[in-house]
């Protein structure tokens, strides 16, 4: 019985069992099962360790996609460049590692029509603004802006930046109106952290992505509709990552996207009441 999870801490609200066990049931993978582990960084190694041979693969959610780019066998060039994975499947008994946020990414946005911006300032630092500076790189951005609480936070981000062949630069939050307007504003902020910025942002005409999913919509999704302006939100990304992981762990390309967003949709819905 193949077997695949997601890790992560916390991992009760996660969506990718919703989202992976439909891929199964509408391919007809009745045998595959797919759970979420709680899992802090300081267990990720040794849990690695205790996995058997029927196990397929794993998705991997904060704090952990830094961390495991360092237990796996082997990455792929762009978990290399990006600095994090968040997808490890088994080749030959050895651990590969990848990075299907960036993937996610590029076609959340390509299907809401944002495509090859000429600037972007990205709200956050951390490991989902590493994978949107690589997925705007993909889009053609040539330069970007890291706006964070603190400077110090963001090296390691900006670091990814200067990798992909990006100018990066780094100002704080507070400046945020120094640095607009763009043609992309792109949060990873966590929860209502970019509930401060909304109405900045959405005044100043720049197309949003805003890697939340849940609750939705957000003060800066709800500001950016109300100015007539467009918004994609984190569901996307994460529907679009998950069906590469699908792909990637069961050997298939007829994954079925559309069920997957249908399942995804409802259990959002139910979620919120």
């Amino acid at each position: 019985m193949p077997r695949a999870a997601v890790l992560g801490s916390p991992i009760a609200h996660s969506l990718s069992p919703v989202l992976h066990r439909a891929a199964y049931a509408a391919m007809g993978l009745t045998d595959w099962t797919y759970e979420a582990i709680e899992c802090d960084e300081a267990g990720l190694a040794p849990l690695l360790d205790r996995l058997g041979p029927e196990w397929a693969g794993l998705s991997l959610t904060m704090p952990l996609k830094r961390t495991a780019l360092k237990l796996v066998d082997e990455a792929s060039q762009l978990a290399e460049t990006v600095g994090g994975v968040n997808t490890i499947v088994w080749r030959d008994g050895r651990r590969f590692g990848d990075n299907t946020d960036v993937y996610g990414i590029v076609t959340a946005l390509t299907e809401a029509g944002v495509r090859a911006p000429r600037s972007a300032v990205v709200l956050g630092g951390g490991a989902t603004a590493a994978s949107t500076l690589a997925a705007l790189s993909e889009l053609g951005l040539r330069s970007a802006t890291l706006a964070v609480r603190r400077v110090s936070r963001a090296a390691e981000t900006r670091q990814v930046g200067l990798r992909l062949g990006l100018q990066v630069e780094v100002v704080t939050l507070d400046r945020l109106a120094e640095v607009l307007p763009a043609d992309l504003v792109a949060s990873t902020l966590p929860g209502r952290a970019a509930d401060p910025y909304a109405e900045l942002v959405a005044g100043c005409g720049a197309a949003v992505f805003d890697a939340v999913y849940a609750p939705w919509p957000t003060e800066l999704a709800k500001a950016v509709q109300r100015a007539g302006g467009t918004v994609v939100g984190g569901f996307p990304m994460l529907l679009h990552q998950a069906v590469r992981q699908v792909q990637m762990m069961t050997g298939r390309r007829d994954v079925p996207v559309e069920a997957m967003r249908a399942a995804g949709e409802a259990e959002l819905a139910a979620r919120a009441g």
